[in-house]
């Protein structure tokens, strides 16, 4: 009969123990909050390592990892924009000299 006790005691010191450890709003820190990714951006580029960032911000480190793709995405599309559009047709890239020449 002691021994069931002393089972019965050592569970439930374990899962009090467990229950006081386990905090559900750090679990969901950014849950319904927005996260600034400038802000993330500008720690990125001071060259603080992500846990440091998400520490600091007091979000988590996936957050910081969703800012750094949107900003590659960000630049990678920005880059493409410039790319198409500087001689992207045979009319565009006429120099201007042939376009002032008078015609025959």
């Amino acid at each position: 009969m002691n021994q069931k006790l002393a089972l019965g005691m050592a569970g439930f010191s374990l899962i009090a123990a467990v229950s006081m450890a386990f905090d559900p709003t750090s679990a969901f820190a950014t849950s319904g909050k927005r996260v600034e990714c400038d802000k993330v951006m500008a720690e990125v580029q001071a060259g603080k390592k992500t846990k440091d960032i998400a520490a600091d911000l007091k979000i988590s480190t996936s957050s910081v990892y969703k800012c750094k793709k949107k900003a590659a995405a960000a630049s990678a599309s920005d880059s493409k924009k410039v790319a198409g559009t500087s001689m992207s047709s045979p009319v565009a890239a006429t120099s201007p000299a042939a376009a002032a020449s008078p015609a025959k």
